[in-house]
């Protein structure tokens, strides 16, 4: 599967870089900074991204429409990631082959303009009293939920450090 990142209008550093990192750790192709989003020309972010920012490839845009309008011709499906009425729970969405994941501003979102130029609008239900995860967190639960079928399983167990400092 092709997976790309389009972050829209981020306002904190700290939460791109945190989402170049996952977005390393998930194989992303691509991440498309539009709007205000920061790059990796800034401090803050290469100081949570931890060199991710020169492991995945990215690109500035000014504006995400036409990113997400390039990337529909390049036979992607875009989706949102928004809490909104008619929007599909991430776990009910079957991706197809080459997958553009939209992420909004930590306080507006998606912009509803933005929303209906998208191929699907997906959710992560929550149980909890807030009404929405922290941006880069949602990143990663979605790529998570997105590519878990087809993330092959590792061929290292995991073994947790050991306690004694003898071994």
């Amino acid at each position: 599967m092709q997976v790309v990142l389009i972050l829209d209008n981020i306002r904190s550093l700290y939460n791109v870089g945190s989402m170049f990192r996952t977005a390393d750790g998930f194989g992303v192709e691509k991440i498309f900074l539009c709007g205000i989003t920061g790059t990796p020309a800034q401090n803050g972010l290469k100081k949570v991204a931890l060199g991710a920012e020169h492991t995945v490839p990215w690109e500035h845009a000014r504006h995400t429409w036409r990113v997400v309008e390039k990337l529909q011709r390049e036979g992607y499906d875009v989706v949102g990631l928004e809490r909104t009425n008619g929007a599909m729970k991430i776990g009910k969405f079957h991706p197809s082959k080459k997958i553009a994941l939209v992420l909004g501003n930590e306080v507006r979102g998606l912009t509803p303009a933005l929303q209906k130029r998208l191929d699907a609008t997906l959710e992560i239900p929550m149980v909890g009293k807030k009404e929405s995860f922290n941006v880069a967190v949602a990143c990663g639960i979605a790529l998570y939920a997105l590519t878990t079928s087809v993330i092959p399983a590792s061929p290292l167990s995991f073994r947790p450090p050991s306690r004694n400092p003898e071994n």
